[in-house]
């Protein structure tokens, strides 16, 4: 019997993103928990973990679900370094991640009635804004980022 070589994980990472952007969510967070699984021991690399818990969150369909997983995602990120980020793309900074987990954190707990949890990680999110990198590349996702954060605050507001 043959044996078959499993795909680096930023691959399989991918792979279920692009299923739940196809429109199945149930497989992909199917894919997301069974490579949590994989990456949750000690020898798992923080940097995967991170990015995987940053899209699972995205396809739960339970706020509180989705809020474990954020919480997950920025938890991995004060472990991962900047050399396992650069080892997927050059570019990369474990720093440039803050903004938006904490904005995650910030919409998830709003929804959730969590409005002083919110207000903090908004707070947080805006502190970090510099950790963005500054190219003509990526200024759209900064203003993504900045959008992103005025609704959460709008919102908010809105709820007294």
């Amino acid at each position: 019997m043959e044996r078959t070589e499993t795909p680096p994980v930023m691959e399989r990472i991918t792979a279920a993103v692009e299923r739940s952007r196809r429109g199945d969510v149930e497989a992909a967070a199917a894919e997301f928990d069974a490579l949590w699984a994989e990456l949750a021991d000690p020898a798992g690399d923080p940097f995967h973990r991170c990015v995987l818990a940053h899209y699972a969150a995205d396809v739960q369909p339970d706020p509180h679900a989705e809020l474990m997983w954020d919480r997950r995602a920025l938890a991995a990120a004060a472990e991962a370094t900047d050399a396992s980020a650069q080892a997927h793309h050059p570019s990369l900074r474990i720093a440039g991640f803050y903004p938006s987990l904490h904005l995650n954190l910030a919409d998830v707990l709003r929804r959730l009635g969590d409005a002083a949890g919110a207000r903090d990680h908004v707070a947080a999110a805006r502190a970090r804004m510099g950790d963005l990198p500054d190219d003509e590349a990526t200024a759209g996702y900064a203003e993504t980022i900045r959008t992103a954060l005025d609704r959460v605050e709008r919102d908010l507001d809105a709820a007294g």
